[in-house]
């Protein structure tokens, strides 16, 4: 591989991401390496405000720091995206895939948007502040990746959208315990105080009350699954080998939310992940999900999605 910025944008989703790694195997090449470049972006700047290496190690950084940092993000994606050449390399990646598929500038301040509100120590009283949460960090994230694979249909990117937030709430379930422990709190605070518990990191990190944390957990995985099978609907909408990475995509992420859910109060012992025989036997289905929707489902109007929380 002799572009450097893409064989950077490789080297990121290889160590950041197994998952979307795995899946990204099935898109058609020039889509693959599309969404490699766009990962690599999101995946930076989501490591320049917690001071991580592709999601690990924690570097402390002072409420200065991260501010320079965020001003840095809105400023180099700024002059990216109007063709200002760049030096970085991450930056470089996002203006070739964002120029190339004419991402709206707004979808990539609403993702730094979210890295503002972790900055901030954004409060999220309700499941609505949540969601809000969720696009900015995810949602957008899966909107602009469906651009990438030629997606203009503003029903199918909504779809997109709510593939985003299933995932995001998700992470948010399986990770909630070592975010409470960094002194964030994704879970709203009105379910916390029904369950009992001070809508605190100190309360959710404490392990007293892990199966009360569980408990609001599994209610929020539950919201997730109207957004995974809303998601469902939006593959007819896409190119054949994206639908397939896409259900497998899908699939993997909500077999970890299942896992969070079944383990109980212990799940949180050790990162929950997908073993590679499971992940495998979830592509297969994800492959024959691609199949149907491609097939029988295409040509019927998908049904109407719910009244569910939308940005698109």
């Amino acid at each position: 591989m002799t572009d450097a910025i893409l064989a950077a944008s490789k080297a990121s989703i290889v160590k950041g991401s197994k998952s979307f790694r795995s899946a990204s195997r099935l898109f058609d090449p020039k889509v693959r390496e599309d969404a490699w470049l766009l990962y690599a972006w999101c995946r930076a700047c989501d490591d320049e405000i917690d001071g991580q290496d592709h999601g690990f190690g924690h570097e402390e950084l002072s409420p200065e720091e991260q501010k320079r940092r965020l001003d840095r993000l809105y400023d180099l994606t700024r002059r990216a995206m109007t063709g200002e050449p760049m030096s970085d390399p991450v930056f470089a990646a996002f203006q070739r895939v964002a120029i190339r598929h004419r991402l709206p500038e707004r979808w990539a301040m609403d993702l730094i948007d979210g890295f503002a509100m972790d900055v901030e120590h954004r409060d999220y009283r309700t499941i609505d502040d949540v969601l809000a949460y969720c696009w900015h960090v995810a949602g957008v994230v899966g909107v602009m990746m469906a651009r990438v694979m030629g997606v203009t249909d503003p029903e199918v990117l909504r779809r997109a959208q709510d593939l985003g937030l299933a995932f995001q709430l998700t992470n948010i379930s399986r990770d909630v315990i070592e975010d409470a422990e960094g002194g964030r709190v994704y879970l709203p605070a009105d379910w916390l105080v029904e369950a009992g518990l001070e809508p605190t990191a100190e309360a959710v990190a404490d392990p007293a009350n892990r199966a009360k944390v569980h408990a609001v957990t599994t209610r929020l995985l539950a919201v997730a699954e109207p957004y995974y099978d809303s998601a469902r609907d939006g593959l007819r909408g896409l190119p054949f080998r994206s639908a397939m990475a896409i259900a497998a995509a899908r699939g993997v992420y909500r077999e970890i939310g299942r896992k969070v859910r079944r383990r109980g109060p212990g799940v949180w012992r050790q990162r929950v992940s997908v073993g590679r025989l499971m992940k495998l036997w979830l592509f297969g289905r994800g492959a024959l999900i691609a199949v149907w929707t491609q097939t029988l489902d295409r040509g019927r109007a998908p049904p109407p999605r719910a009244a569910m929380w939308t940005r698109v």
